[in-house]
């Protein structure tokens, strides 16, 4: 697993990531004829991650952006995300019409009055042993990544270096034209050109095929629409108030819910470097090994407050020879 419990008897307030990899197979989770929930709280035995598993998402609140400086210096645009009582409120097993079987994770986040909180729901979280939620996602898994129910999500489930995809619902810009919506050069802005210079241009054919064919890019409703900006670099974890720092720009407004997942394409890169016996690179540089099934509150007591990545590219403030 990581190296944190190797360094957590180090006083300092930061420090740099390094983990250990290993891999191992797992035992599958009971399986179901037709779409179950899985209610059982006791605690599994302690897995591997390998790079065939699939671990839940989380759902966290976006607070704003700053900027963060690493050990070299270099200035980093960081995105703060906030995990608010994130928690599982089930275990789902679904068996397809091809026979084959769909395991998820049902996450609950952000508490909620009781009184606002459907009679439905109300009986949903009751069984669940947690308190009413505002937002409930689910989170397909493989598996061997199920979560018992009632386990309190922290932000160490995102191990500093590794890579993340956002999904969110992107900022509404209303009615936009085709240079703002798609970048278009637009018309000349001197000569040729009268009352027409922002104009996206011809956009029909000829008499054949004599219609605009569907999906072409023109002016119209800009945003509002659920985005998934992919592999976003988690820079800092922050276990006492559960913080995520991710390097770049998530899509939403401030306070927006997202949910945060591994990064999918990532992950099939390390599948297919695992085949090819390429074991150095099946995680990002510096990261070997991931919490898994997931990373629970009782982790992250043991471990530092705030854990930040290395930086492992070239110095920007170092001559080049």
């Amino acid at each position: 697993m990581l190296r944190l419990w190797t360094l957590k008897q180090k006083p300092h307030r930061n420090l740099i990531l390094k983990c250990l990899h290993g891999s191992s197979n797992v035992g599958a989770s009971p399986t179901a004829a037709s779409t179950s929930f899985v209610s059982s709280n006791a605690p599994s035995p302690p897995t591997k991650w390998t790079p065939d598993s699939i671990r839940t998402g989380l759902i966290a609140r976006k607070r704003g952006m700053t900027a963060l400086w690493n050990d070299q210096g270099a200035r980093l645009p960081v995105t703060v995300l906030q995990l608010e009582n994130c928690q599982v409120t089930a275990n789902i097993v679904t068996t397809r019409q091809d026979k084959s079987e769909y395991h998820a994770v049902q996450v609950a986040a952000s508490d909620k009055p009781l009184k606002r909180t459907t009679r439905q729901m109300q009986g949903h979280f009751r069984k669940a042993k947690v308190n009413p939620k505002r937002i409930v996602k689910e989170f397909p898994i493989t598996s061997d990544a199920h979560v018992p129910i009632g386990t309190t999500f922290s932000a160490i489930h995102f191990v500093p270096g590794q890579y993340v995809d956002v999904i969110a619902k992107s900022i509404g810009k209303g009615f936009q034209g085709g240079m703002k919506r798609w970048n278009f050069k637009g018309l000349r802005a001197s000569h040729g050109v009268s009352v027409s210079h922002r104009s996206a241009g011809a956009t029909g054919a000829h008499q054949d095929p004599g219609r605009i064919w569907p999906g072409k890019k023109m002016a119209a409703r800009m945003g509002g629409q659920r985005i998934t900006t992919q592999n976003l670099a988690v820079v800092r974890v922050d276990t006492s108030l559960n913080l995520i720092y991710l390097r770049g720009a998530v899509p939403g407004v401030d306070d927006a819910q997202v949910m945060v997942r591994d990064a999918k394409k990532l992950a099939a890169v390390g599948r297919h470097n695992q085949a090819k016996g390429l074991y150095e690179k099946v995680l990002p540089k510096g990261v070997d090994d991931l919490p898994f099934p997931a990373g629970t509150l009782e982790m992250a007591k043991t471990l530092p407050s705030i854990i930040e990545a290395p930086a492992y590219r070239v110095s920007p403030f170092v001559p080049r020879e």
